[in-house]
């Protein structure tokens, strides 16, 4: 990725996080769709996540995905980050892109170290929550490996829709 087109990224990704918002009538749509459990797990995560677990699903779907497995990997992949706040997420986006050593200067702002580290073990996190709301197997690793694929053509489409939103 050019610096210019990660800029971009980063930019519209911190404006969506500032702007987001789930209408009633999006809520709404999941109670056929999900369990009880794989909906409390939805409405558990900070709002900003469930407003890009449902653009990803979007995504997919507009991609033609029909896969239910995919598309509900895509709504929890990120459960585990919990309410990190967004400095700390633009810190761990930066360490991302230029290296670890953002995240140890980060990591000395009040409050980012413990925030960095749920950002970093989040992959983790959110494939315990999922199973623990009665998620497949397949479902739990497409979230486990959402950073680096194994389920090959899913697993991809996932990490891009992603990376898309």
């Amino acid at each position: 990725m050019s610096p210019a087109s990660f800029w971009a990224s980063k930019v519209r990704q911190f404006r969506a996080h500032r702007r987001a918002q789930v209408e009633p009538t999006e809520r709404a749509a999941l109670v056929g769709w999900l369990t009880s459990a794989q909906l409390a797990l939805f409405d558990s995560m900070h709002l900003a996540d469930r407003r890009h677990g449902l653009d990803v699903v979007a995504t997919l779907r507009a991609e033609g995905q029909l896969d239910e497995e995919l598309l509900l990997a895509g709504l929890l992949h990120d459960a585990g980050k919990g309410d990190t706040g967004l400095w700390p997420r633009v810190a761990y986006s930066l360490g991302q892109e230029y290296g670890p050593w953002m995240w140890r200067v980060a990591a000395l702002l009040p409050g980012f170290r413990d925030a960095l580290m749920r950002l970093r073990e989040h992959a983790e996190a959110s494939a315990r929550l999922a199973a623990a709301a009665g998620c497949t197997a397949r479902t739990v690793a497409l979230i486990r490996y959402q950073d680096a694929p194994r389920d090959g053509d899913a697993g991809e489409r996932l990490r891009l829709a992603d990376e898309a939103n």
